[in-house]
């Protein structure tokens, strides 16, 4: 072997001895040279100098830095994923809003240009999670591992925590969120995702408290089921156990009558700020409308520019030369297309949504604090946005059922730390969402003791209670009632065998007024029954035959036998003249 200075002969043992030695020599310095290397990058890093690769919004310059790009229809593009974000709670609805609205988003293509194409979910997730969108550099995010699957070895990347990053500057250029809202952010994606202490995001079903609501007695959050021969029917259980451990349902219920409960008391609590909400709510309308126009006119503008340099290459070509022209002819065709199809949809949309404006005075909507509760059970009402009102303002809620007292125990845990306690009525199986009352079948079972069925259905109606469907009473609803119920019906002779008899015949039996019988019931001297607040009082035959009863008349009449009258030995007044 020959080097620069020596020939070496393998064979002896010196000659070998020296080129292990250089060998080595060799490989050390070619090792400090890397390590050189990677700390003189890691030092650049720590710096925010090393940029590898520019964001799609985003320019590297000559000193290392990242500028904006000027376009600004790119950076309106970008501002309004952020705002959709911020609007609609989830990656997945901001995707949709975009695919709704046909808007396209920035890409580079391979030669490094700006392109325009149809947005996917992973190109909003990159924006909304990205740090350079929010002014900062980072380095270091992620590191190669190696595991070992069937004893080969295999490389692998995984994601570091940020403490463990080699480096984060924030603020290191201009973006286009805060570094506040970011974060904001980032919770909100994370708290997407279904878990013990995340609630997961909005959905479109029915069930306004889903991943809320809490299990008392194992902890675990309740599912959602639906039953009833369309599967329309909600019911929350605490099924989790039985999935994951096969133990048994801890608590299952029905689901409709506690969202109503739940709602009426959110409503309880927001109506004093309705009109503000309705406010906001009509200039968030003209602003989502407008964010719309704004984007459709950007991209019209864009087209424009497009159609006005095809045209210009389109003159300066030579009329001659058929092979260029026609390409060049073809090109600008296709941009005066794209300009008339921007046109048309800016045409459609302004037809569609009209000029709509928030230029709406205070008093329209003084209306709405006592018509909050409509607004809310409207059909046109998007569910996503009543669940995000309910986890706005509720933290999540504990429930507990208890058979004994055949209550559903609520607790709601407020996020600004109050707790409030709500006991509902369980449903029982025979029960249904159409049942009548049971404040209506109380008192149809104690006004038949003295009324027919027509002037119960009167009472009824007057009382302002209802049928199960919402229907006024009738005579023949009553008496369907009453059978189902088995409910004597009305009749002279039962009623004289019984003793059952109203106010006015009471008092003529007593031989005394109807208030003044009125006034000794109210103060629980005499017995009677009254179901209904302006209905009849019904009064039983051996109420009047009692103790108290006989007191009462007894002093009724002696009072009415001794009036109050002036006599000679009552002093009277004498006023002075002078």
């Amino acid at each position: 072997m020959i080097d620069q200075g020596t020939v070496y002969t393998p064979r002896q043992s010196n000659d070998r001895l020296l080129l292990g030695l250089k060998g080595s020599l060799n490989e050390y310095e070619l090792d400090l040279l890397r390590q050189r290397s990677v700390e003189a990058r890691r030092a650049k890093a720590q710096r925010g100098e090393l940029i590898v690769v520019a964001s799609v919004v985003y320019i590297k310059t000559e000193e290392q830095r990242l500028e904006e790009d000027s376009d600004r229809r790119v950076q309106q593009a970008i501002l309004l994923v952020f705002e959709k974000f911020l609007e609609l709670g989830s990656v997945r609805q901001t995707l949709l809003w975009f695919l709704e609205q046909g808007l396209e988003m920035p890409a580079r293509n391979q030669f490094g240009e700006i392109c325009w194409k149809r947005p996917s979910y992973s190109t909003v997730y990159r924006i909304l999670t990205s740090l350079v969108y929010a002014g900062a550099y980072a380095y270091g995010k992620t590191e190669h591992t190696t595991h070992y699957e069937n004893e080969e070895p295999r490389k692998g990347a995984r994601r570091k925590p940020r403490e463990q990053w080699l480096a984060l500057i924030p603020d290191a250029h201009e973006g286009y969120v805060s570094w506040e809202q970011f974060e904001q952010i980032q919770q909100a994606i994370a708290s997407n995702d279904r878990g013990w202490e995340q609630s997961g995001a909005v959905q479109n079903g029915p069930a306004l408290l889903a991943g809320l609501l809490r299990c008392r007695r194992c902890g675990r959050k309740l599912t959602i089921r639906y039953s009833g021969n369309q599967a329309d029917v909600l019911r929350y259980a605490c099924h989790r156990g039985f999935l994951d451990n096969g133990q048994a349902c801890c608590i299952a219920f029905g689901g409709t009558s506690v969202d109503e409960a739940i709602v009426r008391e959110v409503l309880r609590v927001v109506q004093p700020a309705a009109v503000e909400a309705a406010v906001l709510a009509s200039e968030e309308e003209a602003r989502k409308q407008d964010d719309v126009l704004q984007a459709l006119r950007r991209d019209l503008e864009a087209a424009r520019y497009s159609a006005g340099r095809a045209q210009k290459q389109y003159d300066a070509a030579d009329p001659e030369n058929r092979l260029v022209a026609d390409e060049l002819e073809r090109r600008w065709n296709q941009a005066l297309q794209r300009v008339q199809e921007v046109e048309l949809r800016i045409e459609q949309h302004v037809h569609h949504h009209g000029n709509f404006t928030a230029a709406h005075a205070r008093e329209q909507f003084e209306d709405v604090a006592s018509e909050l509760e409509a607004v809310w059970s409207c059909s046109e009402t998007d569910v996503r946005l009543k669940k995000r009102i309910l986890r706005t303002l509720l933290h999540e809620i504990v429930v507990d059922v208890d058979a004994d007292a055949g209550e559903i125990i609520l607790t709601l845990h407020w996020k600004g730390g109050v707790h409030t306690e709500l006991r509902l009525p369980r449903r029982l199986r025979d029960q249904n969402g159409s049942q009548t009352s049971k404040e209506a079948v109380d008192a149809v079972r104690v006004l038949a003791r003295i009324c027919s069925d027509d002037l119960i259905a009167g009472t009824l109606n007057r009382a302002g209670l209802h049928t199960g469907r919402g229907n006024r009473w009738t005579r023949e609803r009553v008496t369907a009632l009453r059978s189902h119920y088995e409910i004597p019906c009305y009749s002279v002779e039962r009623r004289e065998a019984e003793g059952w008899m109203n106010l006015t015949q009471a008092a003529i039996s007593l031989g005394v007024s109807g208030r003044t019988l009125r006034l000794a019931i109210e103060r629980r001297e005499i017995e009677a029954e009254r179901p209904l607040a302006d209905g009849p009082w019904v009064i039983n035959q051996r109420a009047l035959e009692t103790d108290a009863a006989a007191k009462f008349v007894e002093r009724v009449r002696r009072s009415n036998r001794d009036p109050s009258i002036p006599t000679s030995q009552q002093n009277g007044f004498e006023f002075s003249t002078t």
